[in-house]
């Protein structure tokens, strides 16, 4: 929605310095998934809500463009695994609809299931809280130490639209854990760890802004199967150099 720089401009680590809480697994492997808190300011979440609210109080899609975006295989599959107006996103605004838009739960998933690289390991999802996210309005749940058990499955680009290699197990809800963040908070998530977000039944919001960073090293690869592609027009921006 936006370029990263109108929407949020970054500032240094050091000018956020909330505690941050990290979350592992038992067994003392990596971090998997990061959360620190107030990372932005109560005014800072408020300007970026405004901003947004404008840039969707003007868009324009058309009724044949109306899609739906799903973790599921069978629903992205349908709803949006053929349409130019989904795969040509890389270097244009695009807005996609969540199935029950506000209090659809979101399954279990990898990012790195769409976005894939070579070697893994490679991406980080930035997911910051426009406002509490809570048990009872549909905070995160992961899987602590997921992120080193590789990807079941990938979405990549078929002749026909998309298609999926492999499949989504049947995750164990028990290994779940909760991590409910004020609003500000900031959470950082490995590509590879399993999380998802409960059906929101309450009758608060939960709006959150997210984007992905590429660790651009040598000999990093961003598939060329993968569903979002670079153009020459706008490709990826770099953080820094």
């Amino acid at each position: 929605m936006g370029s990263l720089p109108e929407l949020f401009p970054i500032q240094p680590w050091s000018q956020h310095p909330g505690p941050a809480v990290s979350c592992s697994s038992p067994h003392g492997l990596p971090e998997s998934l990061t959360a620190q808190k107030g990372f932005l300011t109560e005014d800072e979440c408020v300007a970026m809500q405004h901003r947004i609210g404008e840039i969707v109080a003007e868009m324009d899609v058309p009724l044949h463009c109306r899609t739906e975006f799903s973790t599921q295989e069978d629903e992205q599959l349908r709803n949006q695994g053929s349409t130019e107006y989904f795969l040509s996103s890389g270097d244009k605004i695009r807005f996609f609809f969540e199935k029950g838009v506000f209090d659809k739960k979101v399954s279990p998933h990898q990012d790195a299931t769409f976005l894939y690289t070579e070697p893994l390991g490679r991406v980080l999802g930035v997911w910051i809280a426009m406002e509490d996210a809570l048990l009872e309005n549909g905070c995160l749940w992961f899987i602590p130490g997921s992120h080193t058990r590789g990807v079941s499955r990938r979405m990549i680009r078929a002749p026909a639209g998309t298609s999926f290699l492999g499949s989504e197990p049947a995750w164990d809800n028990n290994l779940f854990v909760p991590l409910p963040v004020r609003r500000g908070g900031l959470v950082l998530i490995h590509g590879e760890v399993v999380h998802k977000s409960e059906q929101n039944l309450s009758n608060l919001s939960r709006q959150a802004y997210t984007f992905h960073l590429m660790e651009a090293a040598a000999g990093t690869v961003w598939s060329p199967e993968n569903w979002l592609q670079p153009t020459t027009e706008l490709p990826f921006p770099p953080l820094y150099v």
